[in-house]
């Protein structure tokens, strides 16, 4: 068994450990190793910053674009390794019979020319819904689009769940909804079955009426087309008897009853001078015995064949009222008739229950919703204890990233009826100024105060949500100078609780905040423009975030500035 650990327990562990792309967009090759803690990528508008969170994405499960390709290549692959340890995971690699030592996994994806995609999770091919389940528990990547999610109602309410970590009240919700909604369904169409029913419940008993009449028997029809075949054919039939025992029995010496008895008599005669005659006469005499056996047969067949049209119209009529209903049934066999009477008979049954039906599933709808909700409350009382706990904290760190008249406020109001997430209804209220009541979050906030509550509330769910790995791409936007050190600092202190975060930025405030610090920069060769990325050195950092400062010239003063920021001696 793998140990589980707590966010921060096993410090600086969990993690990509490094990230191999090849053929992707402006990207040749590019191997990269990454460090825990908090690291930051620079570089220029267009130098492939977005190509490589594309590629991440791609490796985690988004969408394939053979486009992405790198033009006169046929396949591309993005190959990652993750540090798993304490993570959790050993279910997950059960359950989809992959192998896992506990301790790393590595996902590859990759993609050809023709469209093809494939996914791999330690070199077993997956699905992509696989690669992708199990993307979500590695890695978070929030990038600029995430923060519309502000605005919608379900995100609201799914972050205070997870500052609430009611995780098995969610759970045991989610299970009695799921009852609730199948009681709904299976009443509905008992409703709708016992209503069309009854609209063909007249023709129905009809039709059990005239098959039941009719005293169906199964082998019948054979049986009386037989009989019918016969009794059409009673003189033919007799006279054809009679001319084959006339043959066998006639009263002179040509009948071949006494022909038989002559031959074997005349072997016998002989079987003292040779021996095979006797077994043949033997022989003889049997065949006499058989034959004398099917005169007597033939006889008794002969008598009973008589000419009865009282009993041929009996069974024309009755064969008649057969093929009838074959007919009307869509149906070749007496048996096939049988079948169709005992449905239809299930079905007048099931009218004739079907009130007793709806009542019974009425109440199971009735006593559904009453548990469903019974856990709602429980739920809603997790979500009220959590609210506070939310308010103060976002408040907190809104206050820090200077908005210190700040108003934040998750007002839950009760729903009329119970939905898969619960009976309540959370909006986001936001005021960023004195004497300015709270309005809807998405409504009110610019792009810079939307980033810095959006960085909160990561902050805060970090806390709870055992994620190794967090990307922020931009998130600084709208942000400058000493809010963005403060965004900086508020990222570090995520990475210190035992997880990696990496920021993509613009801004040197955050840029020179990152323990580790990595430059995605281009280069025109011969034929073609390709992506790169390095680890940058003490000097590498200071010559970036001087250039950050001030732009394609770089000035002794962007310099100074920049060992300032970053905490050196001038």
């Amino acid at each position: 068994m793998f140990q589980c650990v707590s966010p921060g327990q096993h410090e600086l562990q969990k993690m990509i450990r490094s990230l191999h792309i090849e053929h992707y967009a402006l990207i040749n090759q590019l191997d990269i190793e990454l460090n825990p803690g908090f690291s930051v990528i620079t570089g220029e508008t267009g130098a492939g910053k977005s190509i490589i969170l594309g590629a991440i994405g791609l490796l985690l499960g988004s969408r394939a674009d053979h486009t992405a390709i790198k033009q006169g290549e046929q396949r591309c692959m993005i190959e990652a390794e993750f540090d798993t340890d304490g993570l959790c995971l050993e279910p997950f690699f059960i359950d989809n019979d992959l192998d896992f030592d506990g301790h790393a996994c590595i996902l590859r994806r990759e993609l050809t020319a023709t469209g093809k995609s494939r996914a791999f999770i330690n070199d077993t091919p997956v699905t992509l819904a696989q690669i992708k389940a199990l993307g979500d528990k590695l890695i978070d990547i929030h990038s600029q689009h995430q923060n519309l999610l502000l605005a919608r109602e379900d995100f609201q309410l799914q972050t205070l769940d997870l500052v609430a970590q009611n995780t098995t009240e969610y759970s045991l919700y989610t299970q009695l909804y799921d009852k609730y909604k199948q009681t709904c369904c299976d009443l509905e169409t008992a409703i709708q079955q016992a209503k069309q029913s009854r609209e063909e419940e007249d023709y129905l008993r009809f039709q059990f009426e005239q098959l039941a009449e009719a005293n169906l028997r199964a082998g019948e029809q054979q049986e009386l087309e037989d009989e019918q075949e016969t009794l059409s054919h009673a003189e033919e039939i007799k006279s054809g008897m009679y001319a084959a025992l006339n043959l066998i029995e006639r009263d002179d010496e040509q009948s071949t009853l006494i022909c038989l008895k002559q031959a074997a008599t005349a072997l016998q005669n002989i079987s003292h001078v040779f021996n095979p005659a006797n077994n043949l006469a033997e022989r003889l005499h049997s065949c006499e015995i058989e034959l004398k056996d099917i005169a007597d047969e033939i006889a008794g067949n002969a008598d009973n064949i008589a000419y009865n049209p009282e009993r041929l119209n009996e069974v024309d009529e009755r064969l008649g009222t057969i093929y009838m209903l074959e007919k009307k049934h869509h149906v070749e066999s007496v048996e096939a008739l049988i079948d169709i009477q005992t449905e239809i008979e299930k079905k007048l049954s099931l009218i004739d229950q079907s009130d007793e039906l709806i009542q019974q599933l009425t109440q199971a709808k009735e006593d559904a919703l009453n548990a469903v909700t019974s856990q709602a409350d429980v739920l809603t009382n997790t979500r009220q204890k959590a609210k506070a706990k939310l308010e103060k904290q976002i408040i907190s760190l809104l206050q820090s990233l200077g908005m210190p008249n700040v108003t934040f406020k998750a007002n839950m109001t009760p729903l009329a009826e119970p939905r898969e997430n619960g009976a309540d209804k959370v909006i986001f209220m936001f005021s960023a100024n004195k004497n300015t009541d709270p309005q809807p979050l998405s409504q009110i906030a610019s792009g810079g105060e939307i980033a810095r509550v959006m960085l909160s509330l990561k902050a805060l769910i970090s806390g709870t949500v055992e994620l190794p790995t967090i990307i922020f791409d931009e998130i600084d936007t709208g942000v400058s100078g000493n809010i963005a050190e403060k965004m900086a600092g508020i990222m570090h202190d995520m990475a210190s609780q035992g997880r990696q975060v990496i920021s993509i930025t613009h801004l040197p405030q955050i840029a020179a905040q990152g323990q580790y610090h990595y430059k995605v920069y281009k280069e025109d060769g011969l034929f073609a423009t390709t992506t790169h990325i390095t680890q940058l050195n003490t000097e590498g950092r200071i010559n970036e975030i001087a250039h950050m400062l001030s732009g394609a010239t770089i000035t002794q003063a962007a310099l100074s500035n920049a060992k300032a920021l970053l905490g050196l001696d001038a």
